[in-house]
C-alpha cells in the first residue's frame, strides 16, 4: 500500500499533459503555419480555388466533369467559406486551423504509441518544418489531406485498442476524409494493412471499404481527367533524392529529420510488442512517394512533390519517436534537435513569407505595369487575369481580348476574341503578361498570344520577370 501511495500522486500531472500537451501543440503549429498567411501573394492554383468556390453548385458539378474534380470536396467547402469574404488571410485560415488540428493529432497519436513527450516532441517538430509554413498558408486542400491521414493513423489505433462498433465508425470516416480531401492521399492507405489482426479483419475491412468510396468515385472521375495534368513530366526514381527536402521543405532539415526517422523505426523494432505499428509508421513515410511514382510509370505521370506532403506528419512522429526513446537526457536532445531545425531551415521559413513565396507575385507584376490612357493588356494565359481582378487595386489598361465576365464552365480561362491583332486596333502600346520566363514567351512558339501580338504589329519594348520559377514575366509592346 505505501509503495501505491507513492506512485500514485504523479499520475496526475501525467493527466494535466494528456489534457492540455495537444491544444498547446494545436496552437504553436496553427499559429505557425498562420504566420506566413498574409505575406506571400496568392498563386495560380490558390486563384483556381477562388475561381471555382466562386460558381454556384452546378457550375462547381461541370467544372468537375472537366477539370479537377477530385477537387471538388474541397471546392465545395471552400464554396460556403469563401461566402463570409474573400481576403488572402481568410481563404487560408482553414490550412492553417487544419494543420493545428494534425498537431494536435499527432501529440495524442505519440503518446499513445509511447508517451505524452514524444507526442510533444513530434507536434513541435511538425510546426518548424518549412513545408508546414508553406501548405498551412495555402488556400488548397493539402493541409486537409495531412491532417486527415494522422486522423485515420489516431482512430485505427483507438479501434484497435478497444474493437467496439462506434470506434470503427470513426475510423471509417477518418478513412472517407483521408479520401475526399487528395486523391493521392490514400496512398497511405496500404500502411494500415500492416495493423490488421484476425479478431478485427471483418471489421477493419468493412471500413476501409467503406471509407474508401469518396475515392473509387474521385479517381475514376480523375481518370477521365488524365489531360488536365498533361504538363507533367515523366519523372524516374532519381527523385526520391529529393523526398526528404519535398517533405521537410528544406534540405538540411530533410536529411537531418529522414535520419531520425530511420533510426525511430528501428527502435520501435527493438520493442517486440510495436513491430506492426513500426511498419505502418514507415510505410506511412515511404509508401506514397513509391506508389505514387509506380502510377506515373504504369498509368500516367503524377508525381508532383506537392501530393506527398501527407508523410510529413510521420516524418515528425517518428523523429519525436526517436528522441523520447533515449534513456536520458531527452529533453535536451529535443531542444538541441528543435534548435538545429529552425538554424537548418531559416532561409526557407523566410522564402515562405516573402511575397513572391509561391513563387506567382501578381502585386510585383501590377506594379511593372504602368499604364497610360488607352493601352491595352493580352494575358498569355487566359486564367491569369484572374490574379490581375484580384490584386487590381487601379485603373488597369484595357483587357482588349475578354469577352464576358464569367471563366468558362468547363476551366478556369475565359471567352476571349481570337482576331488580336483586331482587337489591338488603334493601340500604341500594349502590356502582355505570361506565367513563365521572358525566354518562354520571346523564343519559339511557347505563349503564342505574344506571337501573335508581334505579328499585329507591335515590338519588345519592355520585359521584366519576377525572380522564381516559373514566376511571372511583364512585357510592354510598342507599335512599330
Amino acid at each position: 500500500m505505501t509503495t501505491a501511495a507513492t506512485l500514485a500522486p504523479p499520475a496526475r500531472p501525467a493527466q494535466r499533459k494528456r489534457t492540455f500537451a495537444p491544444w498547446w501543440m494545436s496552437l504553436l503549429a496553427g499559429g505557425a503555419a498562420f504566420s506566413g498567411t498574409g505575406s506571400a501573394t496568392l498563386n495560380g492554383d490558390e486563384l483556381a480555388t477562388i475561381s471555382a468556390a466562386a460558381r454556384s453548385l452546378p457550375g462547381m458539378w461541370e467544372l468537375a466533369r472537366h477539370i479537377d474534380g477530385h477537387f471538388l470536396p474541397y471546392y465545395v467547402f471552400m464554396h460556403f467559406w469563401s461566402m463570409a469574404g474573400s481576403a488572402e488571410l481568410w481563404l487560408r485560415l482553414p490550412s492553417a486551423v487544419a494543420i493545428g488540428v494534425a498537431a494536435w493529432l499527432l501529440v495524442d497519436l505519440g503518446r499513445r504509441l509511447h508517451s505524452v513527450r514524444a507526442g510533444v516532441i513530434a507536434a513541435a517538430v511538425f510546426a518548424i518544418l518549412p513545408s508546414v509554413s508553406y501548405y498551412g498558408a495555402f488556400a488548397r486542400s493539402y493541409a486537409f489531406a495531412a491532417a486527415a491521414v494522422v486522423f485515420s493513423f489516431w482512430a485505427l489505433h483507438r479501434a484497435l485498442e478497444h474493437s467496439v462498433t462506434r470506434r470503427w465508425v470513426v475510423y471509417g470516416v477518418a478513412v472517407a476524409l483521408v479520401c475526399s480531401t487528395h486523391l493521392f492521399a490514400v496512398l497511405v492507405l496500404p500502411a494500415h494493412l500492416a495493423l490488421v489482426r484476425r479478431d478485427v479483419l471483418v471489421r477493419m475491412f468493412a471500413a476501409l471499404a467503406v471509407g474508401s468510396v469518396p475515392a473509387l468515385v474521385l479517381g475514376l472521375v480523375g481518370f477521365g481527367e488524365r489531360h488536365a495534368i498533361s504538363w507533367i513530366p515523366q519523372r524516374g526514381p532519381e527523385v526520391w533524392l529529393k523526398f526528404p527536402k519535398m517533405a521537410a521543405g528544406a534540405t538540411g532539415l530533410g536529411v537531418l529529420l529522414f535520419a531520425m526517422a530511420v533510426a525511430g523505426v528501428v527502435l520501435l523494432w527493438l520493442r517486440r510488442s510495436d513491430r506492426e505499428w513500426t511498419i505502418a509508421l514507415a510505410g506511412w513515410l515511404i509508401l506514397p512517394p513509391i506508389l505514387l511514382l509506380a502510377v506515373s510509370q504504369l498509368v500516367t505521370p503524377v508525381y508532383v512533390d506537392r501530393y506527398l506532403f501527407v508523410t510529413a506528419p510521420a516524418l515528425a512522429l517518428l523523429a519525436g519517436l526517436a528522441v523520447a526513446a533515449l534513456p536520458r537526457f531527452h529533453v535536451v536532445a529535443a531542444v538541441v534537435v528543435l534548435l538545429a531545425g529552425c538554424a537548418l531551415s531559416f532561409q526557407e521559413h523566410v522564402d515562405v513569407r516573402e511575397e513572391n513565396g509561391r513563387f506567382e507575385n501578381i502585386p510585383w507584376a501590377l506594379r511593372v505595369v504602368k499604364a497610360e490612357p488607352d493601352d491595352a493588356i493580352v494575358y498569355g494565359q487566359s486564367q491569369v487575369r484572374t490574379g490581375f481582378d484580384y490584386y487590381a487595386d487601379s485603373l488597369m489598361p484595357v483587357d482588349v481580348l475578354k469577352t464576358g465576365d464569367d471563366p468558362d464552365p468547363d476551366g478556369f480561362g475565359y471567352p476571349e476574341r481570337s482576331d488580336v491583332a483586331a482587337a489591338l486596333k488603334g493601340r500604341e502600346r500594349v502590356w502582355v503578361v505570361w506565367r513563365g520566363t521572358k525566354k518562354s514567351g520571346l523564343e519559339g512558339d511557347g505563349v503564342p498570344r505574344v506571337g501573335e501580338v508581334e505579328r499585329a504589329g507591335y515590338e519588345l519594348s519592355l520585359a521584366k520577370h519576377s525572380g522564381d520559377l516559373p514566376g511571372l514575366t511583364v512585357a510592354l509592346f510598342v507599335k512599330k
